[in-house]
Parts: C-alpha cells; structure tokens; sequence
C-alpha cells in the first residue's frame, strides 16, 4: 500500500493510506522504528503489510519498503562540533541522532547556529544521517531566527519574485481612483462602512444595508474585485495559487499578493474609490433570504470602524465619544438588528457554536513573548461574522443555481461511531442527552455545558469528534453551519479559493459556465496549503511560549487538559497558552488505566481521574528546546488544603453523587482501597518509584548509545 508517513515522538510511526479520508485514523498502518527505513515525516512511502498484531494495539502493522517521495529534504538544526566533526542536530525528536555535516568551514558555522541542513542521506537504524549546511539563520537565541526557523522548516514563501512584483506594478499603473470604470455600478454615494480589527492592514470587505418595501432588508457585502488586478495564468496569479493563502505568524504576515494589491489596489480604505464585487441580498422581515445578485462595483468607503468602536456603539448608540454622521448611526443600528435575527435563524436550523478561547500572544519588539490575552468575540464581531456568513451561502446557491461546478467549501457529517462515543463521554460527565447523532440534540448539548465547569470538557470533545473543513467540489454541506451549500467568497486577498468564486461569475456575466478542470485537485492543494499555514502559526506559538518559558521554570499556570493518553496527559495554559506534558510517573503514585473512548486516565484512589477538559493547576518542570517538548508537573496546594485533580463532575439530576467506575459508591472503594497509608508507607512508595523511574532512565541511556 502506499501512504503518508507519520513518526511519533517515540520512533515508531503510521502510515495513511492515501485512499483513505482524512478523518479515519482506525486505517492507519503501525510501523514499528526497526521497520521504519530512512523515511521522515510526511514523506510518502509503500509499505509491505506484515499483518503482525500487536499487544492492546489492534489492526495492521508493515514496514516501508520505499520511500515514493520525500515531503522536504531540507530541515532546521543546531551546528555544533564533537571530535574535530561538525554536526546538526534537528529540531524536534524526529532525528534522534545528529546528522553528519563534513567540512562547514566555507560558510563560517558557529557552534550553536541555527542553520538549514539538506540532507543527502536519511538516517535509518543502520546508518547515520549525512548533509550539507546550505544557509545559517542566527545564534539560536537571537531575536527573530525562531521565525526564520519555522519559516524555513515549514517551507513558507520568501519575498515576491522581481516578474510578480513587476506585474502588480503593472496593474497599480492601469488602475485609475478618479472615476468608475463603464460596466460598473456606481456606488461611490451609498453609506458604506468597513469594520475591522485595529491592527487590520487590508480591508477586503465591506457592508451597506437598507430598509426598502414591505419591511424587507437589501444587504449589501462588498468584497475587493481582486480578479480585477489578478488576471488567470499571469504571473500575480501563478504566484498567488503556490501560496495558495496569507500566513498569519505571531510577529509578521507572509501575504498571498504582493502589497501594492493587498494593501492598496484591492484595499477598501475610506474616501478612496475602489472596484468591488458586490453580494446583493434581499431579506424578508424576519431575514430569510429572498433575491440575490451579484454585481460589478466601484465603491468609496466613508467611514473605517474597529470592533471596539462599534462595541462601544452598541453598548450606548448615542454616544458621542465616536464622531459619525447620523446616517452612519443609523446604518449601525440597522447592522446589529439584522444580524440578531439572521444569527437566531441560523441556530433554528442547527448550526453548531464551538466556543473555545482564542488566546493570542503578545511581542515586544524584537519579536519575544511578553505575556498573553484572550481576544474576546464580542456583538461587533458576530455583526460581521453573520454577514460575511451570509454572503458565501448566498453566493455558492447563486452558482450552484446556475448548474456549474465551483470548488465549495465542505464540513463532512461526523463519523457515527465517534457521535455514539462523544454520547457516552458526555453522559459520564452527568449531562442527560440523547443520541448525538443529532444536531439539534448537540447544539443543545454546547448549550447547556456553557456555564457549566465542564465546559473545556464538552467542547474539546465534540471538537475532536468532528470532520475537517475542506476545499472541494463534491456536493457536501457544511455540517458545522448546518448548510447545504457553502462557498469561500469574501477574502480574495487572502484566500485562493475566493478569488476563484469571483472568476466564476465573470463567466457567468457572459452565459459561460466555468471551467470544471483539475478543480478536485485545485481544492487539494489549497487544503493542505491552509493546513501548513495553520500548522507554521502552532509552531511559532510554540516556539517563542518555549522560549519564554524556559527562563520561568517552577511558575505555575491554570490549565485545561487537551489530550489524554497512556503515558500521561497534555495540558495548556488558559491564560498562557503554552501545552506540556505530564508523564504518568509524575502523577499521583497508581496504577492508572487509560480509557480511548472515555479519554480518561484513573487511578484506583479517589480524585486520581485525569479526563480531557478537565480544569488543572501545573508547574513549568522542565523545558527543552532542541526537542520543542514542555513537560509540566502537578502544582502543589498549600499546606492544610487538600488538592484537587482532574475536574468536579456535575451531578446528574436523580443521582445523590457523580457515577463512579464500577457503580460503586466512595465508602466502597474505600474499603477496597484499604486502610490508609501512613507516612512511612508512603516514603517507602516514593523510594520504588525513584527506583524505577532510575531504572527506565539507565535503560533509555542504554538504547541511546546502542
């Protein structure tokens, strides 16, 4: 079979067949280290099945007879030197051993370097690895080569090309702000406002909106003609579709068009006359969609609004802290009622709200981490949201009615098995529902966990129950929107796929239909650009929290548990969003038992259940930064005060204490447990359990040097 490859932390990996859905982990192939050849994560392989089972690890096992292609031969490492040899030793735990570099000299490599290795040999368990240094980043520790690392590593864009940049010269030079091009309508005097955040530096959408006949509303969500100054197959396009989207990091942007489009051509900045693609919608009294259009326009913003403004405006909307014309009052208020009632009828009918915090970091100016806040989601931003949401249904079902292939924008139902699983979870939690193959019977659910202290619980769960959102053109819903046709459409500047949606309806204008070539594989690769970009984003994150962190060993965080596993549970930070480890030796002396479809560790005594979302307080313990692991300990309560592990279930209703492990009540399991320890027991417990873990250390030393 032939598949991707994935090597964990501990050496061996797993293959995805490539026939197999993103979604279905119970296909993947084990591959033990031994059988494991030189392949690197992400590369495809063709693996042998071997058919070996494995104790409490059922399905296939194999090992990789080829290696069909290599995902990147380029990695970031640390230069050093060791018997007059020089060496990289790669970031992460992916290469144990360090990878053999020769003669470095001609590039002046200084021990501790951070530099890019290209390997001309893979490590495998018979041979060391080989390759050259082709490029040095910096001292390790040198403000900004964490970014240059990722960007490196992930294998992001570099600066615009002199051909790309000449083109949007090019088009900066045709385009001219002084009067409305012939084929577009003119809505340089409409009441039109852009809301962004304070730190936005392109505008690519923007919102008019007003009452007309019978109490109906005309919605208007005017979005950047980018197709405009990007004409398919020229060199801005070529190079926007190998992006494929802007990359959002920490401390800078890597953007999808060169800013003479994204910040200027294609920008909706107030008072300057700008070409848009205009989604006219008209709703009824009570907002259901009745009529839409989609136009060419030329525009002029009149006022830029940030959130915080338009917060403070709903909060009081005569307030004259905020200089505005009166008929921009009047169009806010008009904003915030629509969007209320279109809000109430998308959970009518279903849509999921999945509320888990957005903690962002905060930089000085060299890029290093000062500390963190979480960005509030408040009315201004669901204005926008309800809009922007109503625009992409609204435009896909125009296309859709036209009988053509578009590439949507695709949220697959959940698996059944892990719906039925995600029941039983919850239910253990105290919270009386029915089957959740339901979605109304899971958006009630998210309801009723929203106060609860459950909430990380119910949420991080229904969250890994669910599919991932795609690109492509099958005729799929959005399961998470509860709608059945969805597109991309209201960030061409950022996003590929939405300029993509606007080239469809040049074609059209003109009684064409668009092209249906490669959109399936067009759809691919946009997908797995957006994963990158995603997954650059987490590691910077993770990167520069490291960092911080690794000057701040013993300070003590509130944290939520994300993952549950066999050798212990991950913990993030609430207020600090950094995630470590907890090993099992380092909780609570046990014997722990780890249930998958619980997601639960529990010991034999009382308060030892560790389960996901559970609210936690953890120490910083130990910070490695050549192998990006975090590893955290239990915090310790104040002498006289008891500590609490893991989280309070809730009490169902009809039930005098939370459910236990066997139906038994706690004086049982008391008596099961057995008189309790005194201090001598105890000191002589935590004598074995060093013992053991001294044991494990010798023996991990042993399989390093052999």
């Amino acid at each position: 079979m032939v598949g991707r490859f994935s090597r964990s932390k501990h050496g061996y990996g797993f293959v995805r067949p490539s026939d197999a859905r993103s979604t279905e982990r119970d296909g993947d192939i084990r591959i033990p280290f031994v059988a494991s050849a030189d392949a690197a994560d992400g590369d495809t392989v063709r693996v042998r099945i071997t058919k070996e089972s494995h104790v409490g690890r059922p399905g296939l096992s194999g090992e990789v007879v080829e290696v069909v292609q290599r995902r990147t031969t380029r990695f970031v490492g640390v230069a050093f030197q060791s018997a007059g040899e020089h060496w990289v030793q790669v970031d992460g735990t992916q290469f144990p051993r360090p990878i053999w570099v020769g003669d470095p000299g001609a590039k002046s490599v200084q021990d501790d370097d951070k530099v890019i290795v290209e390997l001309i040999r893979f490590p495998s368990t018979l041979q060391d690895g080989e390759g050259v240094i082709v490029e040095i980043l910096g001292a390790a520790d040198a403000p900004g080569v964490d970014t240059q690392t990722v960007i490196a590593e992930f294998g992001l864009p570099g600066p615009f090309p002199e051909s790309v940049l000449e083109d949007a010269r090019r088009q900066a030079e045709k385009f001219s702000s002084s009067s409305v091009p012939a084929g577009r309508q003119d809505l340089t005097g409409e009441i039109i406002v852009t809301i962004d955040p304070k730190d936005a530096r392109d505008f690519d959408d923007a919102i008019s909106l007003t009452c007309i006949e019978r109490g109906h509303w005309l919605l208007g969500v005017h979005i950047a003609d980018v197709a405009h100054f990007v004409p398919k197959g020229s060199a801005l396009d070529q190079e926007a579709l190998a992006r494929g989207t802007s990359v959002y990091l920490p401390d800078r942007v890597i953007p999808m068009l060169p800013e003479i489009v994204s910040n200027n051509l294609a920008s909706l900045q107030p008072d300057h006359l700008r070409l848009a693609r205009t989604c006219w919608i008209e709703f009824s009294e009570d907002g259901i969609p009745v009529h839409t259009e989609v136009k060419r326009t030329a525009i002029k913003s009149c006022r830029r609004f940030t959130y915080e403004e338009v917060d403070a405006f709903i909060v009081n909307p005569d307030t004259t802290a905020i200089a505005m014309t009166e008929s921009v009052r009047g169009l806010l208020g008009r904003m915030q009622r629509l969007a209320a009632i279109l809000r109430n009828r998308r959970l009518t009918r279903g849509a999921l709200e999945l509320n888990m915090p957005e903690v962002k970091i905060d930089l000085d100016q060299s890029g290093r981490v000062t500390g963190a806040h979480v960005v509030e989601q408040t009315e201004s931003h669901q204005i926008i949201e309800e809009f922007m949401l109503a625009a992409n249904e609204a435009v896909a079902e125009k296309i859709a009615a036209a009988k053509a292939k578009f590439l949507r924008r695709i949220h697959p139902s959940p698996d059944l098995r892990k719906l039925r699983l995600l029941t039983e979870f919850v239910s253990e939690l105290g919270f009386e529902v029915e089957s959740l193959e339901s979605r109304f019977e899971l958006q009630r659910l998210l309801t009723m966990s929203a106060d609860e202290p459950e909430k990380h619980a119910v949420h991080y769960a229904v969250l890994r129950s669910l599919s991932r959102a795609v690109y492509a053109p099958q005729e799929q819903g959005h399961y998470a929107l509860a709608s059945d046709c969805y597109c991309h459409f209201t960030s061409p500047i950022r996003r590929y796929p939405d300029l993509t949606i606007h080239r469809a309806f040049d074609f059209l204008e003109t009684g064409k239909k668009p092209p249906e070539d490669h959109l399936e594989q067009l759809g691919e690769q946009c997908s797995e650009l957006e994963r990158r970009a995603e997954a650059a984003e987490r590691e910077l994150v993770k990167l520069k929290l490291l960092h911080f962190l690794s000057t701040r060993v013993g300070t003590e965080l509130e944290g939520v548990v994300t993952g549950v596993a066999r050798f212990g549970i991950f913990v993030q930070g609430i207020e600090l969003p950094a995630e470590g480890l907890i090993e099992t030796d380092d909780l609570p002396v046990d014997n722990y038992r780890f249930d998958r479809s619980s997601h639960t560790l529990s010991g034999h005594r009382p308060g030892n259940v560790f389960r996901l979302g559970d609210p936690i307080k953890v120490r910083v313990c130990n910070v490695d930064l050549g192998k990006r692991q975090l590893h955290f300990g239990l915090a310790q309560e104040k002498a006289g005060h008891k500590r609490k592990v893991g989280g309070r279930r809730r009490t169902p209703p009809g039930r005098s204490h939370p459910r236990r492990g066997q139906g038994k009540s706690r004086q049982d399991e008391e008596k099961q447990k057995g008189p309790v320890e005194n201090e001598s027991n105890v000191g002589k417990r935590k004598k074995i359990s060093k013992q053991v873990k001294k044991a494990k250390k010798s023996k991990r030393n042993k399989n390093r040097r052999g």
